[in-house]
C-alpha cells in the first residue's frame, strides 16, 4: 500500500537549519511558512511571529489544539500586545484558528474506545485537556459505564497505592523537614528574647545620656541594618501568598528547537504578506 505524503509537493523547500529559517524573516516576497512548536512556546515559531505578528498583511493560522496559558491561545483570544525575546510586538496580523485539523480524538471516540473493554480498567486518568471538558467527560463515563475517571488537575501525581491525587502544593508539604521547622522555630523564640534584652539596654543607654556621638553612629547604623533584615525576613515570609495571587502566561523561549519550517515561493498573499 502506498500513501499520499503531505509534504511532497510542488515548491515545497526545507529550511533545514536554524540560520536558513531565520533568513525567511529577511526575506519579503509572499510565502508560507510552516513551523512548529504548534502552541508557540519554543523553537523557531517564536522568530517568525516576532518578524511577522507587526504587519497586517500577514496571517497567522493554527491548525491544531492551544492549551490554556500558551502564547498561540492568547493569540486565538485576541491578545493585542506579547513579548517575544524581550521585544513588545503588537498584533496586527490576522489571526485564524482552523479547529478540524486536530488529531485528537472527541468525546465520542475517547468513549467509544473505554467501552471497548470486557473488563473495566482498574482506573482511567484524564490528562489532556480543558478542565472543564474533562469534568464534563468525567461525569459522562461514570453515567454510562458506571465508573469514574481522575480527573488530573494541573501539574499533580496520583499515588497508586491511597488512590489519590498529590497537587504539587501537596507534595512539597510532604517533604518538609519537620525537624528543620522546629528548629526555625527555637531559634525565633531565642532572636525575640534576645532582640528584646537588647533593645532594653539601648534605651537605657539613650536615657542616660551617656552614650558618645561614636556610639550614637554606630548604633543608628546597627538599626538601619536591622529595619533592612526585618523588611527582608517579611518579605520572605509573605513571598509564597504573593506568588499565589500572580497569574501569568508565559513560556520558555529557546532559540534553537529542531522544529521544520518550510517555505513555498510564490503564493499568492500580497507584496510583502506572510501566511
Amino acid at each position: 500500500m502506498k500513501g499520499d505524503n503531505p509534504l511532497d509537493f510542488k515548491n515545497l523547500q526545507f529550511t533545514r537549519t536554524t540560520d536558513d529559517s531565520r533568513a525567511l524573516n529577511f526575506d519579503n516576497s509572499p510565502k508560507i511558512i510552516i513551523s512548529a512548536s504548534g502552541m508557540c512556546e519554543a523553537g523557531r515559531i517564536r522568530h517568525h511571529l516576532k518578524h511577522n505578528l507587526w504587519n497586517p498583511k500577514n496571517s497567522i493560522v493554527f491548525v491544531g489544539y492551544q492549551a490554556e496559558g500558551t502564547l498561540g491561545r492568547l493569540l486565538i483570544d485576541g491578545i493585542k500586545d506579547v513579548t517575544l525575546f524581550g521585544e513588545q510586538i503588537h498584533v496586527n496580523a490576522e489571526i485564524y484558528n482552523l479547529e478540524g485539523f486536530s488529531g485528537h480524538a472527541d468525546r465520542d471516540g475517547l468513549f467509544e474506545w473505554l467501552s471497548g473493554f470486557q473488563q473495566p480498567p482498574k482506573q482511567v486518568f484524564l490528562v489532556h485537556g480543558e478542565p472543564d471538558a474533562k469534568m464534563a467527560f468525567a461525569d459522562y463515563v461514570e453515567e454510562h459505564l458506571g465508573y469514574r475517571p481522575v480527573v488530573v488537575p494541573g501539574v499533580s501525581e496520583f499515588e497508586l497505592e491511597s488512590a489519590t491525587v498529590l497537587t504539587r502544593e501537596g507534595a512539597e508539604r510532604e517533604i518538609i523537614d519537620v525537624k528543620a521547622v522546629e528548629d526555625i522555630r527555637k531559634r525565633i523564640a531565642d532572636v525575640h528574647s534576645e532582640l528584646e534584652s537588647v533593645l532594653y539596654q539601648s534605651n537605657q543607654l539613650l536615657d542616660g545620656e551617656t552614650a558618645s556621638p561614636q556610639r550614637i553612629a554606630e548604633l543608628n547604623n546597627l538599626l538601619l541594618e536591622l529595619e533592612k533584615n526585618t523588611l527582608n525576613l517579611g518579605s520572605t515570609i509573605t513571598k509564597e501568598e504573593r506568588e499565589k495571587q500572580v497569574v501569568t502566561a508565559t513560556g520558555a523561549q529557546a532559540e534553537h528547537e529542531q522544529e521544520q519550517p518550510y517555505h513555498v515561493p510564490g503564493s499568492e498573499t500580497g507584496e510583502g504578506g506572510n501566511r
